[in-house]
């Protein structure tokens, strides 16, 4: 399976392209002056996602692990394996070095830090479940698309496979009528080489006999005759 193909490089680039979203996100807090209303903002925002990118890890890890059991049935060899679990960790690295900033860093007492995140709106588990959810119905009904698009160029390649078949088939069917043609001429030929070496034999026959009965200038006028009748007949045999 390439690897756009396999569903892995492509919750793998959403979740880069988050990460990405958030390092970018990080560096802008990183410049706000501490506690003003603006940090507070980001501050929620960026707790928000990295709580939404781990749980998206986590999921990817787990996927990982099934894969792990039986990476023939998957078409992936431990190498690979290894490489997918090497940027899960990456991932999560990244994610938590920016929560641990965020949560370390901007308060005076950790009392302060504390009671900033208590004005954090909680998320309720219902809520985090509904956009679970809605995010895996959108990653079956992508998977099941490109599963039908897969299925239709399969169609489409066997309906040019067949035609190929039907092309080859016919171009046999002609060659073999070409043969048995050819062999018909053949068979006439050979026909026609056994008629004539039956009529050289009965010509030689009838000559033995009059060479006989002649003196000799008459034997030199029967060659020449026959040297011109072997001639004609040379050049009739090969004519038809």
């Amino acid at each position: 399976m390439s690897s756009a193909q396999d569903p892995f490089y492509i919750v793998k680039e959403e979740i880069q392209e988050s990460i990405d979203t958030l390092q970018a996100t990080f560096h802008q807090w990183e410049h706000i002056p501490v506690a003003s209303g603006e940090q507070t903002r980001l501050t929620k925002e960026l707790l928000s996602n990295c709580e939404s990118i781990e749980w998206q890890v986590d999921e990817l890890e787990k996927a990982i692990s099934v894969a792990s059991r039986d990476p023939a049935l998957y078409g992936i060899n431990q190498a690979e394996l290894e490489r997918r679990t090497k940027w899960t960790r990456t991932a999560r690295t990244q994610v938590g070095n920016v929560k641990k900033s965020v949560t370390g860093k901007g308060y005076s007492t950790m009392s302060g830090m504390r009671e900033e995140l208590m004005r954090l709106p909680t998320t309720r588990p219902q809520d985090r479940a509904g956009h679970y959810v809605e995010d895996n119905d959108d990653f079956i009904t992508s998977e099941s698309d490109r599963q039908m698009l897969l299925i239709r160029q399969q169609d489409e390649e066997l309906d040019e496979l067949s035609a190929s078949v039907e092309r080859i088939g016919s171009v046999g069917l002609t060659i073999h009528d070409e043969l048995q043609a050819h062999e018909r001429l053949i068979d006439d030929m050979g026909s026609e080489m056994d008629s004539t070496s039956n009529r050289l034999d009965f010509v030689q026959k009838k000559v033995a006999v009059v060479m006989k009965k002649v003196s000799a200038k008459g034997q030199m006028m029967m060659i020449l005759f026959l040297i011109v009748l072997f001639i004609v007949l040379f050049v009739l045999v090969f004519l038809t």
